[in-house]
């Protein structure tokens, strides 16, 4: 199944667009960076055919809102030249609070049709803005478990403006918004990327996805390889930067530098380091027991996985690991992809831990 998409471009009013598999490229527009990848499939896997990163102006994305839709645009723009990709066609994400979702029940006799007039004849009581502010769509998540003559249903929606500001900025960079998406349905989708690191390749298993962002860290449960829980928090990888920036009187791309690169005082790991993995892991540890809280159903996560900038700190999942009690692994998205002779190696494997979003987003290549 297709999680819902919230826009397609070839009409107003986005109803179950179901994309052609063309190539798209995957665009993840963030607060500290646009990360932009091009996949294509080789055989029964998949092969990166080109990849860029390019860091955001600060303030023009904030809180996975687009504040400065020129900066982005161009932004992307940079990295779309740096890639190297033909490819014209790319899908986008909107996450975070900008997104609602509401899982409805309706009668499971409903044609298609009669299906969708429904939703639209009901939408307005689940969204709370007006409908013709809104981009939404719909899927049918399957029976709904208490009554057999119904299927749920998940609807999603959005203001019409953070549709049309993304599309404007793929506008700006040369390229066709053919889909906006959700970004906890990206992450799903790039979760078929790493079955190979989960146990029994995620089947009957519990699993934990925790992405550390500049700003937000989502942290989603995946049950059967499929979302059942997500939820997003105010703390990311900006706040390890901000404390280097004071502790050293340091510019903010100075302390980024060498939060990447290294070089710092002896103190930094003592000092300013184990704090900061102390405090990723409560922020792990925090979303794991809200998750166990309002799901009798469940006891425990079979497994974690750790994924985003600050996942990539060496030691960090080992010690979320430990702190948490649970087995935790490095997502690895690329893991068992081939790369091609245009795709910078180094580059991509140095940030495939960051790429779960941008790859989930270009994998509606084969929707």
């Amino acid at each position: 199944m297709n999680a819902p998409q919230l826009a397609d471009t070839t009409r107003k009013n986005a109803v179950l667009f179901k994309p052609k598999a063309k190539p798209k490229l995957g665009v993840d527009i963030s607060t500290s960076s646009v990360k932009l990848i091009e996949i294509s499939r080789s055989g029964d896997g998949y092969r990166v055919e080109t990849y860029a990163a390019e860091p955001m102006p600060p303030n023009a994305v904030v809180d996975k809102v687009i504040q400065d839709i020129e900066a982005v645009g161009d932004a992307v723009r940079k990295a779309v030249k740096r890639a190297g990709s033909r490819v014209k066609d790319a899908a986008v994400a909107i996450g975070g609070a900008s997104v609602i979702t509401k899982l409805i029940p309706m009668p499971a006799a409903l044609s298609d049709q009669e299906l969708g007039e429904q939703i639209e004849l009901q939408a307005d009581q689940y969204i709370p803005f007006p409908l013709e502010e809104v981009s939404f769509d719909y899927e049918i998540v399957g029976p709904s478990p208490n009554d057999p003559e119904m299927v749920d249903v998940l609807l999603a929606a959005t203001r019409r403006e953070n549709v049309e500001a993304r599309q404007a900025v793929l506008d700006i960079a040369g390229l066709n918004a053919k889909v906006v998406d959700i970004e906890a349905y990206a992450l799903e989708n790039a979760c078929r990327l790493m079955t190979y690191q989960m146990p029994d390749e995620g089947m009957d298993k519990t699993i934990g996805v925790v992405d550390f962002g500049a700003t937000t860290t989502t942290f989603s449960v995946l049950r059967d390889h499929r979302i059942i829980y997500t939820r997003d928090q105010l703390f990311g990888g900006k706040q390890l930067t901000e404390e280097i920036m004071r502790h050293y009187g340091l510019s903010f791309e100075e302390a980024g530098k060498a939060k990447r690169e290294g070089g710092l005082p002896s103190n930094y790991k003592p000092e300013i380091l184990d704090p900061f993995l102390e405090d990723m892991a409560q922020q792990v540890n925090r979303s794991i027991q809200f998750f166990l809280s309002s799901q009798s159903e469940f006891t425990e996560l079979d497994q974690l996985i750790v994924c985003g900038g600050c996942a990539a700190i060496p030691g960090a999942v080992e010690y979320i690991e430990e702190r948490v009690g649970t087995p935790a692994v490095l997502g690895d998205p690329l893991g068992q992809m081939k790369l091609s002779s245009k795709a910078k190696a180094q580059l991509v494997e140095n940030d495939a831990v960051s790429l779960v979003i941008a790859c989930g987003l270009a994998m509606r290549s084969f929707d």
